[in-house]
C-alpha cells in the first residue's frame, strides 16, 4: 500500500525546511506520494518537483488557502492544481497582500501588551517575506522566552482574546473552491477538528462546501486526536466527501512527522481514488 501524505509545509510559507528538504524528509520516512500545500503560495512547487523526481517520490501539486467562514478562519487544501493557472495565481496574490498587512497589525497589538520588536522578530523566521504569519510570530515568542513551546504560545498569544490576535478577513469559501476547481484541482477541507464550530455549524459548512463543488475532507491529520478519526470518517461518508490523509507537517519536533500517520478507515473513499498517475505505481491500492 502506498504511503500518501497530502498536507505539508515548506519555508515558502510557515515551515522551516526548504521544499527540497521537505521532499528528502518525506522520502526518508517512506512516503511514496506527497503533496506540498504551502499557505496561499505555490512558489515552492517547482523546486519540490525536481527534488521529488530525483528521490523517486510522486509529487502532487497543492496549496492551502485561507478562508473566512462563519466568523472563523477555515483552510481549504487544493490538490492536483495547476500552479500557473491565472485565476488561482491572482487569488493567492491578493491573499498574500492581506497577510502582510495582518502581520503589521499583530505586531502592533503585541507592542500594546509590552512585547516590542515582534514584526522584525517574526520576519527573521520567514524565508518568504510575503508570508509572515502566526507560526513565525510563535517561534519568535518561544525564542524570546515568552512561552516554553509552540503549543503554549498559541494558548497565551495569537488566538482570540489573547495578545497578538487581530481579526482579519480572508477570501471567501466560494472563491477558494472556485480557484481550485478552475485550475483543475480538487478542494479538500483541512483539519476540520481544529475549528471551534458547534455540530450544527459544521454541518452547514460541509453542506456549503459540497454545494460549491468541494470534494474532500481531511480525516487522518496531525491536527486530529486519534479519537476523532472515526467522527470525521463518518462525516465524510455522510456528506459524500472523499477522505484525505496528511500530517500537516511544519518542522521537525513540531507535531506529527511526514508520512507517520495511520491509514484511512477502510470504509472511507480516498481522495486519491481513480487518480490515474497513482494507478501506475507498483504499490498502488485503494484500501
Amino acid at each position: 500500500m502506498l504511503n500518501i501524505d497530502l498536507h505539508c509545509h515548506s519555508s515558502v510559507s510557515d515551515g522551516v525546511l526548504s521544499p527540497t528538504e521537505v521532499v528528502a524528509r518525506a522520502a526518508a520516512n517512506g512516503v511514496h506520494v506527497l503533496a506540498l500545500t504551502d499557505h496561499d503560495d505555490v512558489a515552492g512547487l517547482a523546486e519540490a518537483r525536481i527534488a521529488a523526481d530525483a528521490a523517486g517520490v510522486m509529487l502532487i501539486p497543492g496549496v492551502e488557502i485561507s478562508v473566512s467562514w462563519g466568523g472563523q478562519t477555515v483552510h481549504i487544501v487544493g490538490l492536483r492544481i495547476d500552479p500557473l493557472h491565472p485565476e488561482l495565481a491572482a487569488g493567492l496574490h491578493s491573499i498574500r497582500l492581506g497577510r502582510m498587512e495582518r502581520a503589521r497589525r499583530m505586531a502592533a497589538d503585541l507592542a500594546r501588551h509590552g512585547i516590542d520588536g515582534a514584526y522584525e522578530g517574526a520576519d527573521s523566521y520567514a524565508a518568504n517575506k510575503q508570508m509572515v504569519g502566526r507560526t513565525h510570530f510563535a517561534r519568535w515568542l518561544v525564542a524570546q522566552g515568552h512561552a516554553p513551546d509552540m503549543r503554549t504560545t498559541f494558548k497565551r498569544f495569537l488566538t482570540p482574546g489573547h495578545p497578538g490576535y487581530v481579526d482579519h478577513e480572508w477570501t471567501s469559501l466560494e472563491n477558494a473552491v472556485n480557484w481550485i476547481r478552475a485550475s483543475g484541482g480538487m478542494a479538500v477541507i483541512a483539519h476540520p477538528g481544529r475549528y471551534p464550530f458547534k455540530a450544527h455549524q459544521l454541518v452547514v459548512l460541509l453542506n456549503d462546501f459540497r454545494a460549491l463543488g468541494g470534494e474532500g475532507i481531511e480525516v487522518i491529520t496531525g491536527s486530529h486526536h486519534p479519537s476523532e478519526y472515526g467522527k470525521f470518517a463518518d462525516l465524510a461518508r455522510a456528506f459524500s466527501l472523499k477522505a484525505s490523509r496528511g500530517a500537516d507537517f511544519h518542522a521537525p519536533g513540531e507535531g506529527v512527522d511526514i508520512g507517520c500517520l495511520p491509514a484511512l478507515p477502510h470504509y472511507c473513499q480516498p481522495v486519491w481514488q481513480n487518480w490515474s498517475e497513482l494507478e501506475q505505481h507498483p504499490s498502488f491500492s485503494t484500501a
